[in-house]
């Protein structure tokens, strides 16, 4: 059994056209200029920062020295990463002392060789 299926298609001329349909991004726009977007200036990113540090001198001595979170450790372990700095730990001092030991040592040496081999007047 065949079915008949009529399509019909309403289309408009170009001047019936721009009559119905609103081609105009008015509501668009309306909604985008009466929104304000909060975009942080120059002069509020300092305000903040400065206030940061204002607090944070003010609760320098009631943070915690060692902590996985909110102490100064923290603060120190944050920070050198960001910044790519190596801390120095009492081994590492240690090391660097035997190291300027050890190169004294040797200078010293390599002076008494040359010494031992020049001729004796």
């Amino acid at each position: 059994m065949e079915e008949k299926l009529d399509l019909n298609k309403k289309s408009f001329d170009k001047n019936q056209y721009e009559k119905v349909i609103n081609t105009k991004f008015s509501q668009l726009a309306t909604s985008l200029s009466t929104k304000t977007v909060d975009k942080p200036t120059i002069d509020s990113t300092l305000t903040e920062i400065n206030e940061f540090f204002s607090k944070y001198e003010q609760l320098f001595l009631n943070i915690p020295k060692i902590g996985a979170t909110n102490s100064h450790e923290y603060l120190i372990k944050k920070s050198s990463e960001y910044i790519d700095f190596q801390v120095m730990n009492d081994e590492m001092l240690a090391l660097i002392d035997e190291i300027n030991t050890l190169q004294a040592q040797n200078l010293k040496l390599n002076q008494e060789l040359i010494d031992a081999q020049l001729p004796k007047i």
